[in-house]
């Protein structure tokens, strides 16, 4: 998600903002320390134009 992220020029605290969290929230689902809900991963989506499949793999 970094990578998406650091692609649109937004700063962590631009896209905490944009996604209604905090931006320690989204140093930790850089990270790969936290997953998020439902909600706010449509919400990361919908911001980026991208499928929650494109960005979140749900692991088993």
């Amino acid at each position: 998600m970094r990578d998406l992220r650091a692609s649109t020029s937004l700063t962590q605290q631009d896209f905490a903002d944009r996604v209604g969290v905090t931006r320690q929230t989204i140093v930790a689902l850089e990270k790969g320390a936290y997953t998020p809900s439902l909600a706010l991963a449509i919400r990361i989506a919908r911001l980026f134009g991208k499928s929650v499949e494109e960005i979140f793999r749900l692991e088993e």
